[in-house]
């Protein structure tokens, strides 16, 4: 449940919404693209109010990145990829164009997985997947692309791979970047700005590199928590050995 929830987006921006488990945070990203009907508010895109009569608009300016991929494993890589655009036809043209193709081709190739356009989605691997699910929000050319939990079944280094590859969409491409962490080392390294969220209120909405220990304290509920999750990554990313 969100409760009072309320702030912009600019153009352009690489946003996290942060927060742990069951904060609100997927919630939020639904009523943003349509999958979720808030029962009060309003949300708009550009001048558009995000509403089931408006829906279509919606999807047309807003791609959606899930955390457990939403890809058909029996289908290729290219197959996968143009589903994106879907949301786009008609009930009776459901048929890709030579354009969409080629376009499809250039959105894969973005994401590196060139060699394996022709391969069943089910051979690849995690990350590998989650690149399909980058590339078929690419392809729909978007403003926005929302990014629930992204990195959640990921090992570290691929979960870094995968972050570095939609900052690089966000800056060289110019598409708004909003997407939702868990993980506060993460948020701290790529986004520009986190909205800290608990129990569906803002806790928090600044600059990543201005957020301090209180305000870890009102995002996860504790002081340690936080600063502990932070550690753990760090020892994880750095490692250790000892030879005896």
């Amino acid at each position: 449940m969100l409760d009072q929830v309320n702030f912009s987006v600019k153009d352009q921006e690489f946003l996290v919404i942060l927060g742990s488990s069951g904060a609100g945070k997927s919630t939020l990203l639904r009523c943003m693209n349509g999958l979720v009907q808030p029962t009060g508010g309003q949300i708009r895109v550009d001048d558009t109010i995000c509403e089931k009569k408006n829906i279509r608009q919606i999807r047309k300016k807003v791609g959606f990145i899930f955390q457990q991929y939403q890809v058909i494993g029996n289908l290729s890589v290219l197959q996968n990829v143009l589903l994106g655009l879907l949301g786009t036809k008609s009930y009776w043209n459901i048929f890709f164009s030579k354009e969409e193709r080629v376009k499809a081709e250039e959105a894969i190739e973005l994401v590196g997985l060139a060699d394996k356009i022709h391969a069943r989605v089910d051979q690849l691997s995690g990350g590998q997947k989650q690149r399909v699910g980058i590339a078929r929000a690419v392809l729909q050319n978007p403003k926005v692309i929302l990014a629930d939990e992204p990195v959640a079944s990921l090992d570290p280094v691929t979960s870094e791979e995968i972050l570095s590859l939609l900052k690089r969409i966000n800056q060289e491409k110019g598409t708004t970047m909003i997407c939702n962490l868990h993980q506060l080392e993460y948020a701290k390294r790529y986004g520009e700005r986190i909205v800290g969220i608990r129990n569906g209120r803002i806790q928090y909405d600044g600059p990543a590199l201005q957020l301090g220990d209180s305000d870890i304290m009102h995002i996860y509920g504790r002081q340690d928590l936080g600063m502990k999750k932070e550690k753990e990554a760090e020892k994880k990313r750095t490692g250790s050995l000892v030879l005896t």
